[in-house]
């Protein structure tokens, strides 16, 4: 006797893939921007898996990243689901808005025009 399981469904409630929007990639990529032309970054990637995105930013490309943004929907009701981490791993900066998580780069932009 075989068992035969029954094919599941995606649940309309739970993504098979967290991925970011395009509000936050616009967000994203302006500081993206800015910062190539300071010439402080050179490559991203985005890597888009089952329990969160990321968008890692390369100073040199086939390099660890120096920074990965992270969007992690099942912390959103803890401490936010929008993190800054490090190359060494280090969380930096942790929140609800992406805007007010990413002002801890944008700090290094200001540092690095002086």
């Amino acid at each position: 006797m075989s068992f035969q399981q029954k094919p599941t469904l995606p649940s309309p409630i739970a993504p098979q893939q967290v991925a970011f929007d395009r509000r936050e990639l616009s967000v994203i990529m302006a500081l993206y921007g800015r910062m190539v032309a300071a010439g402080e970054w050179r490559d991203y990637g985005i890597s888009c898996l089952r329990d969160l995105a990321v968008f890692s930013v390369y100073k040199r490309t086939a390099e660890h990243p120096l920074y990965r943004i992270e969007k992690r929907p099942k912390l959103r009701h803890r401490q936010g689901m929008y993190s800054v981490v490090s190359m060494d791993g280090q969380i930096l900066k942790r929140g609800h808005e992406l805007k007010t998580v990413l002002r801890v780069l944008e700090r290094q932009l200001i540092r690095a025009v002086k």
